[in-house]
């Protein structure tokens, strides 16, 4: 990830980060990726759509949850390990204890037909804001060096291996992962033999 430079906002203390992770993670249920999207590219600009992406792939091959590493990368490049710890935190402090509420007061409310009903609402709309959030990203794909028609045919053949032949998705970001990474590598070295 880039550093960051003056001319793009960008948080003005750990506390600022703690805050916005905080808020950002309070809007996620059952994922935050394209929360985080709007949050840090759209409204508060702190990154570009494409070092989102590139810190996105980042983040998602590291171990652990992808948008804590995201996290901690974000508040890394802008306060060093002051601003990781609070970007962390902000992520993780909150819903924590509302988990562990929840988790205390399940048995009470999970004879509500209304409660299940909301958990499957609940699910239903971030699938849409997975959708919603893949769509826009899209234009990215322009300046990648592999171009639309590769990504693509790795986004539809990861598509198929997860949804039709059921191949566990750690398979599928091992081998499709290296797949991607081999014909990046291939397509920058053929660029740069073209330009020698």
């Amino acid at each position: 990830m880039t550093s960051p430079t003056s001319d793009r906002p960008h948080p003005r203390s750990p506390l600022d980060l703690f805050i916005a992770f905080t808020v950002l993670a309070l809007q996620g249920f059952g994922g935050v990726l394209a929360v985080a999207q709007r949050e840090l590219v759209d409204r508060r600009q702190w990154m570009s759509r494409e070092e989102f992406v590139d810190a996105y792939s980042v983040a998602q091959l590291l171990p652990g949850p992808n948008v804590v590493n995201l996290s901690l990368m974000l508040g890394d490049r802008f306060f060093g390990w002051r601003g990781a710890l609070a970007a962390i935190t902000g992520m993780l402090l909150v819903p924590m204890l509302i988990v562990i509420a929840l988790a205390a007061s399940y048995e009470q409310l999970a004879v509500y037909p209304a409660i299940a009903g909301a958990l499957r609402g609940m699910g239903a709309v971030a699938a849409g804001l997975i959708l919603a959030m893949a769509l826009k990203m899209l234009g990215t794909l322009r300046k990648n060096v592999m171009g639309r028609g590769l990504c693509a045919a790795l986004g539809l053949t990861t598509l198929v291996a997860v949804t039709v032949f059921r191949v566990p998705l750690a398979w599928v970001v091992i081998g499709l992962g290296a797949t991607g990474w081999s014909l990046a590598r291939a397509c920058i070295a053929r660029k740069e033999g073209a330009k020698a």
